[in-house]
């Protein structure tokens, strides 16, 4: 039996409700697949409560532009507010976020999400949540000055650590892993007494890897990845200190 997403009750918080409700409608009759995350997805797999500010679906590029289609023709806003990764759909103060990637390109929604993801209930909808272990991977990538969700992964690796696809993780993950041992050690930080959720496999790899890099030369060119977690931050790094962003497998 699908899990129902609970939510907080209150009379500020009714409109916005109403809102999701008439949002998720309008994507069921839409006919494209899409999944619910940011905090839904966070409240279906840790218990956390929060005052969520908007709704965030989840879907792939492709599908992107019906969606937006749809919902202009039912009298929304529409905004393709980042080619990259994300578009909006809006309602007066009220707003839906449509993600189909992040602004690196490192998490792209494909078929694998929904073979993964978690039917559950919404508002009394019936919808598809993605996948923990994409919720991670894509807060792994959220390190601004403004928003850090360290704190979000941690609590998804302690309330659903003994589930997570592990292996799934690390199969994303490989191409920058030195994100993800910093997580882990994070974690160790937070909770020494549940270190064990972490698999020790796991563990073991990324610390040999980080053993290891010192063995091999350093890039010829002056390499910044900081603007693939941090967008305004590490821009002097780019315009100012003639650093590179480059796709790369380790660094």
């Amino acid at each position: 039996m699908a899990k129902v997403i609970e939510l907080q009750g209150g009379i500020h918080q009714q409109a916005a409700h109403d809102f999701y409700q008439q949002a998720l409608e309008l994507l069921q009759s839409s006919n494209q697949d899409f999944m619910v995350g940011g905090g839904f997805a966070l409240r279906l797999y840790t218990d956390i409560m929060r005052d969520t500010k908007d709704l965030d679906v989840f879907c792939k590029a492709s599908d992107m532009p019906r969606i937006l289609k749809h919902f202009a023709e039912n009298g929304f806003d529409t905004e393709v507010t980042d080619a990259r990764w994300l578009a909006k759909v809006k309602l007066g103060e009220h707003f839906m976020d449509i993600i189909f990637n992040n602004p690196g390109n490192h998490c792209a929604v494909d078929d694998s999400w929904y073979e993964r993801s978690t039917k559950s209930e919404l508002l009394g909808i019936k919808v598809r949540v993605i996948p923990p272990e994409t919720l991670i991977w894509s807060k792994l990538y959220v390190q601004n000055r403004e928003r850090y969700d360290g704190a979000d992964i941690n609590h998804l690796i302690l309330r659903y650590g003994t589930k997570l696809d592990w292996k799934w993780l690390w199969q994303h993950m490989d191409i920058h892993w030195h994100l993800l041992l910093a997580q882990f050690l994070s974690f160790q930080f937070v909770y020494p007494s549940e270190r064990e959720l972490i698999p020790k496999w796991l563990f073991d790899e990324l610390i040999l890897r980080a053993k290891e890099q010192y063995d091999m030369p350093t890039p010829l060119e002056k390499i910044c990845l900081g603007p693939l977690i941090d967008q305004t931050q590490y821009a002097p790094d780019i315009t100012e200190w003639d650093f590179k962003v480059v796709t790369m497998r380790s660094v």
